[in-house]
């Protein structure tokens, strides 16, 4: 699970549904209707409302935290069907608060809870605003090493800038996939003799993105194989046109189509 892949949209809705909470321990109805009557003493108002918006917006946080979760319901992923059982909540909810008029404060702060977890789920996609990582991509401060070979997945240090390198320093070219290859080989695609790199060629580089974006195979298959998370550095190896063949932690090399806002290591 990773926190840093929350955005602010995720953050909206668990206020939300610690608002829904609050309101469940409120008066339901009016005092001067029925004194007393909380959500909890009626049993399909506390189901359809207050705690299917609470399951909603965990659902919702979880699908996001681990994005790559298989788990379905109803053929939904753990995120859509927490999006509709939001507006479940809150359509629910509505309706009872335009019923006969007797609308206590926990049944007004139950709406607006409901409302805002609802239309917070439906907007996360759509509002770039509500897209930005909740927790920002950390910046390691003192140099750690790979403690492996370059590029090699589930070394120690793996997916944050270091190397023997202050923090913000390039890695330098020829120390990864086929250039690593070709300069033990002494093969072409190594780098020039001496060490030095010649001019133009590209430059391997750790970068963060600012939110989840799928990964594409190199083949070009528009199905994502994985998805790159806020708040972790991958390894930027090739560029290709406006697009980057970035690597993951566990070795996975992918086409990243968007690098819009990619902060840079």
């Amino acid at each position: 699970m990773n926190i840093r892949s929350l955005t602010r949209g995720d953050g909206v809705v668990i206020g939300a549904a610690v608002l829904l909470f609050i309101a469940s321990f409120l008066n339901f109805y009016d005092s001067n209707y029925v004194s007393g009557t909380k959500a909890w003493d009626i049993l399909g108002v506390v189901m359809s409302i207050h705690i299917a918006g609470v399951i909603a917006a965990a659902l919702i946080v979880v699908s996001h935290a681990v994005p790559q979760t298989p788990k379905k319901i109803a053929g939904l992923d753990l995120g859509q069907f927490g999006v509709a059982l939001a507006i479940f909540a809150a359509w629910t909810s509505l309706w009872y608060l335009l019923g006969n008029g007797t609308a206590g404060s926990g049944q007004i702060l139950g709406f607006l809870g409901s409302a805002v977890l609802a239309g917070a789920a439906v907007a996360t996609p759509l509002v770039p605003a509500l897209k930005v990582g909740l927790v920002g991509a950390p910046k390691p401060v003192a140099p750690q090493p790979y403690g492996g070979a370059p590029g090699t997945p589930g070394g120690p240090g793996y997916g944050y800038p270091g190397g023997q390198q202050p923090y913000g320093a390039q890695p330098q070219p020829g120390t990864f996939g086929a250039d690593a290859q070709g300069a033990q080989a002494g093969q072409p695609g190594g780098p020039a003799q001496g060490g030095a790199a010649p001019a133009g060629d590209f430059a391997p580089f750790w970068f963060a993105v600012p939110v989840a974006r799928p990964l594409f195979g190199e083949d070009g298959s528009p199905t994502p194989i994985a998805e790159l998370a806020p708040g972790t550095w991958y390894l930027a190896v090739e560029q290709r046109g406006a697009s980057l063949v970035a690597q993951t932690q566990d070795g996975q090399r992918g086409v990243l189509q968007d690098t819009s806002g990619i902060q840079r290591g």
